[in-house]
């Protein structure tokens, strides 16, 4: 690889950069409780690169499961948190897998 390129390259770099970092500087994380056998809340405006942390106040088991299978917490039990980032604008609809009635929605901008 030439000098030229090489610079050009780390160029890229440097601007790809300065150009996402305001992005991540302004991620937010959210809170979503469960309990009772409902999201709390069940809907949710974020913005895109936003974390959301789900936390099981219940004794049964849940989840929060995209239902286009974009992000999963996993079987959280009674305590346990589960964390996901919405990496980019749209609509999220989820459930929980073990209680098909427990639903939301997260929208991103």
């Amino acid at each position: 690889m030439s000098l030229i390129m090489r610079r050009g390259f780390l160029a890229s770099v440097i601007a790809g950069m300065v150009v996402f970092s305001p992005f991540v500087a302004n991620a937010e994380t959210h809170q979503v409780s469960i309990e009772g056998f409902s999201f709390m809340p069940a809907s949710l405006e974020v913005s895109a690169g936003d974390t959301i942390v789900f936390t099981n106040l219940d004794s049964a088991p849940h989840t929060a499961t995209a239902l286009d299978g974009s992000f999963d917490t996993g079987r959280l039990s009674k305590g346990q948190s589960g964390e996901i980032t919405i990496s980019s604008a749209g609509s999220y609809d989820f459930k929980c897998n073990f209680h098909g009635s427990m639903t939301g929605q997260i929208v991103a901008n």
